[in-house]
């Protein structure tokens, strides 16, 4: 961790007191895996399963309108777009920055794939203004300083939707996605991050092939484990279980998120 990430750390975390629900989904990618095998060939876009995930949880958010918003003042407040955030490893991962993807419910899993390439390739150019702008302030303020500013910074954008300091209004969306994957990690789970004020937070781990039974046999399947950090004050455990079927469907037939009644292949003769 570079030493401003380790001062950003500090100055966000304190000893826990808020209520979360924390679960997981091991789930047979099997299927998936030849959609993102069409998919690149069709479209020409690097698809992964992270980008499939993204756009499953933009769907589940989409059907659980009480996960999509923020709360102010004590209160709910819906949110008017399903928007999710990619998190973006920079420095060999030494540190982390954020491409918000806007109606990720409404766009294809390509076009998920597409724009988070292109925030991906402005921040780790150093293009991102914002981004530079705001980790050049966290990288001058003292951390005992830092705290109270990032809990104001996060109130005022990610609650009240008002930009400042370099961030736009509501700059997180209604969740943020890891890819640990990437990094070899099978299974993990994200704490909770106070300023950026996200109900679920989605942390994606490598594919792996395991052996599971399928109609009393054992056979070797490509599995992914997504695990879950959920804000209780959001949504409950009968809520979650909701949640989790219409991602792991759509983990499952990924097509159906495309609003295809089956695979793509099956219509090539």
């Amino acid at each position: 961790m570079n030493p401003t990430r380790r001062k950003l750390a500090i100055a966000t975390w304190a000893p826990p007191a808020e209520g979360n629900i924390y679960g997981k989904l091991t789930l047979d990618v099997s299927q998936a895996s030849r959609y993102i095998e069409h998919l690149r060939k069709t479209d020409g876009e690097k698809v992964t399963i992270a980008h499939i995930v993204g756009k499953a949880v933009a769907k589940a958010l989409e059907a659980a309108p009480g996960l999509n918003g923020r709360i102010v003042f004590g209160k709910f407040v819906p949110h008017q777009s399903v928007d999710v955030t990619f998190l973006v490893a920079l420095e060999n991962g030494k540190d982390l920055a954020k491409t918000k993807i806007s109606n990720t419910n409404e766009r294809s899993i390509s076009d998920i794939a597409r724009e988070l390439g292109k925030g991906a390739s402005k921040l780790r150019d150093g293009k991102d203004e914002n981004f530079e702008k705001s980790k050049g302030l966290i990288k001058a303020l003292p951390s005992w300083l830092l705290r109270p500013i990032l809990w104001t910074t996060g109130y005022i954008t990610s609650a009240l939707g008002i930009p400042a300091m370099g961030l736009e209004a509501f700059p997180f969306g209604s969740a943020i996605i890891t890819n640990v994957g990437s990094f070899g990690l099978e299974e993990a789970y994200a704490p909770p991050t106070p300023f950026a004020r996200v109900p679920v937070l989605i942390l994606v781990g490598a594919v792996k092939d395991q052996p599971v039974a399928i109609d009393g046999q054992v056979v070797v399947r490509p599995i992914v484990t997504i695990t879950a950090t959920i804000d209780h004050r959001f949504i409950d455990g009968a809520e979650l279980a909701i949640l989790a079927k219409i991602v792991r469907q759509g983990i499952e037939q990924p097509w159906i998120l495309e609003g295809l009644a089956k695979p793509p292949w099956e219509d090539i003769k």
